[in-house]
């Protein structure tokens, strides 16, 4: 036998297996007929469910420019008023509540246990849609991306049932994670974004991770030629992330580097106490889910009016996602002052850590906002500068509040344009990641609202499956979620 031989035979480290007998499995795999119809039927149903989707966003869209730009400015005011967060965040926290307490699936899972991986049924479409109607164009602070995976996901289970195919737990998963990437290349302007997320919220690896992402990459690359040709026949907007940034990109200095690690850190654990001030609301909010949901909701509308009156600047800018106030402050960072930027800080961390316990929606974009706001207000620190606290902030509180930091690092570096900055990006999500992993797990989430449909056993939702309520606790997770989970 020759050295090549007996080398190639040799275990592998992980799992023990040899590299030709993975890639015979992974051959074994793709000419598999039930893997391939699996493929096709990815395909097809990443355009209804990007079409869906497509009219799901617009109207997320729509609504919330009608609530905060049209009807104040119907009212005649420039921006809403100071009170204005209070009557809005009161009636979602009570519609918001009642879905969590009379429909399936309570509107989707608690976002402050993170983000899921697909496994949402059909029967819980409806309190997914209808919680995020009522949280995000009325002043949640949190973003579209959770109930988007869930609206995906569940739209493919239930083209699936319709189209009376069969479904196993593999191929459950498979059509989940599909129809979530067919959902998500609208917010972050790139497909790729949507499919990297994919990839390390199911945590899967070798043959696994090629069986789950090559119908998400598929299904994703379709649902973004939907979008774009959607977006321009029709001329509505979903709202889609983009940065332009309005000041020069500098070259790193070792000034830049030294910063971002001490500003990543820092940002780790503020991040930590956030979310884990999420986790005590929804715990806080279990008991009595459509009262304390009302007050929760109200208190991050107190939020806001507290920001407005301090600071005389739009409720807007604490009461809302992010997204479009991010891209303001990359545009022109210079026209928020140092009270403006510590106030939003306090205030939109606060009420995001009361909408993570009881609203519904994502964390991605309220974290990108506060990471984006804290490395601007501390650029003027000698060596570091604009755009690398931008970038730095943003990365570390994309992998502190996610914890996934690939998929936060390549998030940054595609939203900023340009890839000057990448190793400052790297080396903060890496470092914000890390910061919230050493420090001590939080409260767990406990289950909340009306079960969904029995799935199958070991299927994403099942008793016992990952990211299910019971589930053992991942440390790469959030407290409360399982491996599923992030």
């Amino acid at each position: 036998m020759t050295h090549d031989e007996q080398g190639a035979r040799e275990p592998s480290p992980s799992g023990g297996r040899t590299q030709p007998e993975e890639a015979d499995r992974l051959r074994a795999m793709l000419r598999d007929p039930a893997y391939l119809r699996a493929l096709v039927f990815s395909a097809l149903i990443g355009v209804p469910v990007s079409l869906l989707a497509f009219w799901f966003l617009a109207a997320l869209h729509q609504l919330e420019h009608a609530l905060w730009a049209d009807l104040p400015d119907a009212l005649g005011w420039d921006t809403p008023p100071w009170w204005w967060p209070l009557p809005l965040l009161a009636v979602a926290g009570v519609c918001v509540g009642l879905v969590v307490r009379h429909l399936p699936g309570a509107g989707g899972h608690v976002p402050a246990a993170g983000l899921h991986a697909p496994g949402m049924s059909a029967s819980a479409l409806p309190g997914v849609v209808l919680a995020a109607f009522a949280s995000l164009p009325l002043g949640a602070t949190l973003g579209p991306e959770a109930p988007l995976i869930a609206f995906g996901g569940g739209l493919a289970m239930l083209f699936a049932r319709l189209a009376r195919a069969p479904t196993t737990p593999q191929s459950a998963a498979l059509l989940g994670a599909a129809g979530a990437a067919a959902a998500l290349p609208a917010i972050f302007g790139n497909p790729l974004i949507g499919a990297v997320i994919l990839i390390e919220v199911a945590g899967v690896g070798g043959p696994r991770l090629f069986a789950v992402m090559l119908p998400a990459l598929l299904s994703s690359g379709v649902g973004s030629l939907v979008f774009t040709g959607f977006g321009r026949w029709t001329g509505l907007s979903t709202g889609g992330l983009s940065l332009r940034l309005g000041v020069p990109t500098p070259h790193i200095d070792a000034g830049d580097v030294v910063w971002s690690v001490l500003l990543a850190v820092a940002i780790g654990i503020a991040v930590h106490l956030v979310m884990n001030t999420g986790r005590l609301a929804a715990v806080f909010v279990a008991g009595r889910p459509v009262t304390r949901t009302a007050l929760c909701a109200l208190g991050a509308g107190v939020c806001g009016t507290v920001y407005t009156l301090v600071t005389d600047r739009n409720p807007a800018d604490v009461a809302s996602s992010g997204q479009a106030t991010l891209a303001g402050l990359a545009q022109d960072p210079h026209a928020w002052g140092v009270g403006a930027l510590i106030a939003v800080l306090l205030c939109k961390g606060a009420a995001y850590a009361l909408c993570l316990g009881s609203l519904r929606g994502g964390p991605i974009f309220p974290a990108l906002f506060l990471g984006a706001a804290a490395g601007v207000l501390v650029a003027p620190l000698p060596g570091l500068g604009v755009v690398p606290g931008l970038a730095a902030g943003m990365a570390a509180a994309g992998g502190a509040a996610l914890r996934l930091p690939v998929s936060s690092a390549v998030l940054v570096v595609l939203l900023l344009g340009q890839a000057e900055m990448t190793p400052v990006v790297l080396l903060a999500a890496v470092v914000g990641f890390a910061t919230v992993e050493l420090l001590p797990p939080g409260r767990a989430v406990p289950p909340v609202g009306k079960p969904t449909e029995a799935a199958a056993p070991g299927a994403p939702g099942a008793p016992g499956a990952p990211g299910a309520p019971g589930a053992p606790e991942a440390r790469t997770g959030s407290a409360g979620g399982g491996a599923g989970s992030v």
